[in-house]
């Protein structure tokens, strides 16, 4: 090298290094991409809090200060973390630290998800006492509440050990990371899955996962009549301890081939093979042929669940991507049937009879997930705050993997479309199932198929106790407004009647 060439390739190195110095000394942080395709654009630094609190905060500092830089790879590192309460309560103790997933923990994933564990177990923010807590970044889903939705659905359908979770905002050595949900990981305890893995005479409670293709480290995996999973509790199963597991599983997938229907109800707990399913087939869970299905084995049954991972749910997957990413990117048609564990239930008549019927009982509060008002307009209203902050870091429309629907450029249209994803959905799998209430127009108290004065008329006569036919579809039909039949609902039908604003919807199918 000469010596113009050298001097030309100080000066480039000097360059670097002064510019690598402003962007320090101007605190930013990480990179993320700008949604078109073109240059990235800064993230700036954020100290810790400089907003009054509405949900709780969670600041990590790990020990050598390169929480930022962490790959999975790395396993845990020591850290203090300090968790603040909305209320003001504070729980500051050391911790292992570490990043956690699988796809989502890529080196090139701007908002990974975390791992901490405290030494001995702590109840966080009233979820519960464990030691172990999952700190999910919820990075590929755009609307943030994807998760939230499944996870309070299956509390309302009673899947057992569903884990807590709080939403929060996270900082890591001081930066900001947005916000965050905290969730009990899916592992076995007394406060977590209450199953007894050391057994009692020779009966021992196990878990395992569905797992058809990532390979991984200190893992180990199975498979029983082809289909392969991973046996996650214990962790690390010895010899003997597998054995066991492979026998078990052989016997229940036999019997759930070929056995009758008390045979089957013997081997299995049928009711949470039902609600679970109902679950990732109304939301149409992408995962559910491939990764994170968990199923335990407890007091001699196999339970379907807990539930994991939703992000890619709801119709968040790329149609162009594949088959299975277009089948579940649409509201119509079946997704969850004869996957995984579910290709001996499915055509069984007796099993699809009781899927209808949990559907049926629970078809109101599904109807109320993307009800106006329902759950994720109160979902969307309680942290609007939190989530707008969230993208004055991150980019709403960064298309993070390659199933992934492409997001829309706001964060609104990403909400507005999965909200009537979520309404599509319910309609076109009620309906399949037969499980939905015939419809009716709100007001038509007489079901003559309009709302006039006859059916104020027909209220008052219910409300002065007069025999009325069909009381019980009358009131239904009639009543407007919240709570029991009054006269106010009559006021706001002849209201109605008299083409006046109204504001309850009276005219429409309910």
């Amino acid at each position: 090298m000469n010596f113009k060439k050298l001097k030309i390739f100080l000066s480039v190195l000097l360059c670097l290094a002064m510019v690598l110095s402003l962007t320090s000394i101007a605190g930013f942080s990480a990179l993320a991409d700008d949604g078109d395709g073109g240059e990235n654009v800064e993230i700036p630094h954020i100290t810790e809090s400089e907003w009054d609190i509405s949900v709780p905060q969670i600041y990590i500092y790990t020990e050598e200060g390169n929480g930022l830089s962490l790959l999975k790879a790395d396993g845990y590192v020591n850290s203090e973390v300090t968790i603040k309460d909305v209320d003001g309560t504070t729980l500051t103790d050391a911790a292992s630290f570490k990043v956690r997933g699988n796809t989502t923990s890529l080196y090139w994933i701007d908002k990974k998800p975390f791992t901490f564990k405290f030494n001995k177990k702590k109840n966080v923010l009233g979820l519960g006492s464990g030691k172990k807590w999952a700190l999910i970044a919820n990075a590929f889903d755009p609307t943030l509440l994807r998760n939230r939705v499944a996870f309070d659905l299956a509390k309302q359908l009673g899947l057992e050990y569903t884990s807590n979770q709080r939403f929060v905002e996270l900082w890591v050595d001081g930066s900001y990371r947005g916000l965050y949900a905290l969730y009990e990981p899916v592992e076995e305890g007394k406060d977590r899955v209450n199953i007894d893995i050391e057994g009692n005479d020779g009966k021992k409670d196990f878990m395992i996962e569905y797992e058809a293709m990532r390979e991984e480290e200190d893992v180990t995996y199975f498979k029983v009549d082809g289909l392969r999973f991973i046996a996650s509790e214990p962790d690390e199963p010895d010899e003997e301890q597998l054995a066991y597991i492979q026998s078990t599983m052989d016997d229940i997938v036999k019997t759930m081939k070929s056995g009758t229907r008390a045979q089957i109800e013997e081997k299995i707990d049928v009711e949470s093979f039902v609600k679970f399913y109902v679950l990732n087939e109304y939301l149409k869970t992408f995962d559910f042929s491939v990764s994170s299905v968990n199923f335990y084995y407890k007091d001699g049954k196999l339970y379907a669940g807990p539930p994991w991972d939703y992000d890619l749910s709801g119709g968040n997957n790329a149609p162009e991507y594949s088959a299975r990413a277009a089948d579940a990117d649409k509201t119509d048609g079946l997704f969850a049937a004869g996957k995984n564990l579910y290709l001996y239930l499915i055509k069984k008549g007796w099993f699809y009879a009781q899927v209808r019927d949990v559907y049926s009982q629970n078809a109101d509060y599904i109807a109320g997930i993307s009800a106006d008002g329902g759950l994720l307009d109160t979902l969307r209203a309680q942290y609007a705050t939190e989530i707008d902050r969230n993208y004055t870091v991150y980019s709403v429309s960064k298309h993070w993997i390659n199933n992934q629907k492409k997001p829309l450029p706001t964060y609104d249209e990403n909400y507005d479309y999965l909200k009537n994803w979520y309404k599509e959905r319910h309609i076109w799998l009620g309906e399949y199932l037969s499980a939905l209430p015939d419809p009716y127009i709100k007001g038509d108290a007489n079901g003559d198929g309009k709302v006039n004065i006859s059916d104020a008329t027909l209220l008052q006569r219910v409300l002065a106790d007069s025999k009325v036919e069909d009381s019980d579809n009358v009131i239904m039909r009639g009543k407007v407004m919240t709570g029991a039949l009054s006269v106010k609902d009559v006021t706001e039908l002849q209201r109605y009647v008299a083409e006046y604003d109204n504001l309850y919807h009276i005219g429409d199918y309910a």
